[in-house]
């Protein structure tokens, strides 16, 4: 089982909606959302998912962003309404992060109808193991999701998930040009032998959350595939015009470029490089956001088919 963690904004989720309305992801595939600002968006991609009978993981505390601060405005209170119901269907996953305050996480999913063996619980700061083995004792939740490290395996043992931040974040976009492609990661092919239930991981995304945006200098897109060897790589494209923040169209035409030049070599075929074949042949502009999007896209599509054994 797969379970990419991606925060709440814009391009993820519909990144996701979007999957899901195309029937391209696998059964096997959980995402994890960490709803970071209200919006329609948030709840439009939540009930795909309750409406194709597909699972998904939702983060009740989450750690960066306002969700939980404008979630209580009046003028939100029909989305709030409807976040709660959601919250409620069998196709969604009540997710709590480990903290101090598991104790309360863990009340409030009982008077919810949650019980812990229903939970997916992540825990990724080794001070609050101990919080986790006082609130949790004998019970067992649904999954845990922890990093794959010594005291974390020792501690949390059962339905383990590990989870690695694989994104190999650059300080700038125009760093990753001297970087073709490079390892991306191994864990679908060895977290069963491990002692994991599955494998997570920050997509094409990264762990990192910023609140704001920028303009960059350079626009890069990132695309993951398999080796030889099943082994997961991450391919960087990035634009040559990157002395200053004018023109993202002209960037992002120079990185697509390359892009589909180099895939008529590996031929991947997914809805998201389809899209960007498209944008390239078309001489269109989505946007930054999108180009997140069809990124994100095509990792859980290549992921799914790889899960569903449809990709060696």
């Amino acid at each position: 089982m797969y379970f990419p963690i991606l925060r709440g904004r814009q391009f993820e989720l519909l990144a996701l909606r979007e999957c899901v309305n195309k029937n391209l992801l696998s059964n096997k595939i959980i995402p994890i959302v960490e709803p970071v600002k209200v919006s329609s968006t948030y709840t439009k991609t939540v009930d795909s998912f309750i409406k194709a009978g597909k699972s998904i993981a939702i983060i009740r505390n989450p750690q960066v962003g306002s969700w939980v601060k404008d979630l209580k405005k009046e003028s939100n209170a029909k989305i709030r309404e409807q976040a709660s119901e959601q919250l409620k269907d069998t196709n969604v996953i009540s997710s709590f992060y480990v903290t101090s305050k598991l104790d309360a996480c863990i009340e409030l999913a009982a008077k919810n109808g949650a019980s812990i063996d229903s939970l997916l619980l992540l825990c990724n700061n080794p001070e609050y193991v101990v919080n986790y083995e006082e609130v949790i004792g004998d019970s067992t939740p649904l999954y845990n999701v922890i990093p794959d490290k010594g005291d974390f395996r020792r501690r949390i043992r059962p339905n383990r998930v590990m989870c690695e931040d694989h994104f190999p974040k650059q300080t700038r976009n125009i760093d990753y040009s001297d970087i073709e492609t490079e390892f991306f990661s191994s864990d679908h092919l060895y977290y069963a032998d491990d002692g994991y239930k599955g494998f997570s991981d920050y997509s094409v995304v990264g762990e990192e959350y910023s609140e704001t945006g920028f303009a960059p200098y350079a626009v890069a897109i990132h695309i993951v595939y398999f080796d030889a060897k099943n082994i997961l790589r991450i391919a960087h494209f990035v634009s040559d015009s990157n002395d200053d923040i004018s023109d993202p169209a002209r960037k992002f035409a120079e990185a697509v470029e390359k892009l589909v030049e180099w895939n008529k070599t590996m031929k991947l075929n997914t809805v998201g490089i389809q899209e960007f074949e498209a944008a390239y042949h078309n001489k269109t502009y989505p946007g930054l956001g999108v180009v997140k999007k069809y990124s994100i896209m095509h990792h859980l599509e290549q992921m799914s088919k790889y899960l569903d054994g449809v990709a060696k």
